[in-house]
């Protein structure tokens, strides 16, 4: 029986890479000039430290065009609430989401369910499996989820016949 997993990954090198431009496009404009703005990067999140909300919002703008001309989604971006800082510094988090979550795979499949195409999904770890009886529903379920915005950067990998 054909199938296709659906996942959410997102490639750590290319993220590190972003998050060094970011570190030293910050150094080089004029606007940051005698800030102390820092971006620093974790295992899955990074953490952006600034003087106040409006260069924390540059920051992480700067972050996000980074972010897309190294082909990595924003979508894949969960916001931590902006907190304050020691210093009178402004702090965020950005999570960096790795897998399909059990709350978006329900989501996932309630989509499918609800298009009637004839075919099967099933949450398996953080990744969501779909089988059916023939290629052409299962094309159709991919260029389904394609069209509707579900907040999350999916790919669709492991299609087998």
């Amino acid at each position: 029986m054909p199938s296709f997993d659906i996942v959410s990954k997102v490639d750590m090198q290319e993220v590190d890479n972003a998050v060094n431009q970011t570190v030293k496009e910050i150094a080089q404009r004029y606007d940051f000039k005698g800030s102390k703005s820092e971006i620093t990067q974790e295992k899955d999140s990074i953490k952006v430290l600034a003087d106040d909300d409006f260069k924390l919002k540059a920051v992480i703008d700067i972050l996000q065009s980074k972010f897309f001309k190294r082909g990595i989604s924003i979508k894949a971006l969960q916001y931590g609430k902006a907190e304050n800082a020691s210093g009178g510094m402004v702090r965020q988090i950005i999570t960096i989401q790795q897998g399909v979550s059990k709350e978006k795979g329900k989501e996932i499949i309630a989509v499918i369910k609800e298009s009637k195409i004839k075919v099967q999904a099933q949450i398996q770890d953080e990744q969501v499996r779909v089988t059916g009886k023939n290629r052409d529903d299962l094309q159709e379920t991919i260029a389904l989820l394609k069209g509707k915005d579900l907040d999350i950067e999916m790919q669709f990998v492991n299609f087998r016949e």
